[in-house]
């Protein structure tokens, strides 16, 4: 049989001559609730309304350094459900995942901070929306997916040739 040698020492990871890790990486570290709202201020009264509700949905991304190549990632979203008689529910949530990143240009950490946590986030904080209106006593509420990837983009055109947009997304 011959000696085919140690396979996992062949392998080239991408990795320069004096073995420090250099190829781009970015990934969720951990996810967890912030802040979590959650209002039934006409209870028990809004149970015997009749006419249909106004569901409003306010989001938010904001990103803050937390230490060297870790970032905070904050999905704020505010859902706020109205009718005639007045607000039947408010849920009010901040969804947070600690994000490690590494050799990624600036115009890359940007996009996976602002475009791609989010859209990561954004199924778990979806379940925790529609989990906490069902314990309200109401329907669970489904939130329709959001393209962030595509507000990303938007955004960056908006800023008219800027490469790398301030602020929030």
């Amino acid at each position: 049989m011959a000696d085919e040698g140690n396979i996992i020492s062949n392998l080239d990871l991408g990795n320069d001559v004096s073995g420090d890790d250099t190829d781009p990486a970015a990934g969720i570290i951990s996810q967890y609730v912030k802040d979590l709202s959650v209002e039934n201020p006409n209870a028990p009264q809004c149970f015997q309304w009749q006419d249909a509700p106004q569901i409003d949905v306010q989001f938010n991304i904001g990103a803050t350094p937390i230490e060297g190549e870790v970032h905070e990632v904050e999905l704020k979203i505010v859902v706020t459900s109205r009718a005639d008689a007045g607000v039947a529910f408010a849920v009010d949530l901040s969804y947070c995942a600690l994000v490690g990143m590494r050799n990624l240009a600036d115009a890359q950490a940007h996009a996976f901070l602002f475009a791609e946590a989010p859209r990561i986030l954004f199924p778990f904080a979806r379940a925790i929306i529609s989990e906490a209106v069902r314990d309200a006593g109401f329907p669970p509420l489904m939130l329709e997916p959001i393209d962030f990837n595509g507000l990303y983009a938007q955004q960056l055109s908006a800023q008219q040739g800027v490469g790398v947009p301030a602020g929030n997304a």
